[in-house]
């Protein structure tokens, strides 16, 4: 990934602008087709999500390295991630993730977040 002026950004550096700004909670697909929060123990169905940034890492050296970082917050204001490789090399194996995400609604907030 491209920070303004071509340096060059890697997935732990934005990782880190998260944490720092309170985005901790890993969101993973459960085996009902709906993503959930371990930590803050729920359930969430496309609707109750708003992906707020993407970001797009390549692998320079190995295609598999390359992944994708999606930035959610939910309805109450609680802030998480989803993190995946994409393309062939996708770690999301269960039935329906990209039709999942795809359904989620999109606000691009990336200066707020990193930059503000």
């Amino acid at each position: 990934m491209e920070k303004p002026g071509g340096e060059m950004t890697t997935l732990t550096s934005i990782l880190e602008k998260l944490h720092q700004k309170g985005f901790d909670h890993e969101l993973k697909m459960s085996d009902h087709g709906r993503m959930q929060s371990p930590d803050l123990q729920k359930i969430y169905n496309p609707e109750d999500l708003t992906i707020i940034r993407t970001y797009r890492f390549e692998g320079e050296s190995d295609p598999s390295d390359s992944s994708i970082l999606y930035v959610m917050e939910d309805q109450e204001g609680n802030k998480g991630y989803v993190l995946d490789a994409y393309g062939v090399y996708s770690s999301h194996e269960e039935a329906g993730f990209d039709e999942f995400i795809q359904k989620i609604k999109v606000e691009d907030r990336e200066e707020q977040l990193l930059f503000g």
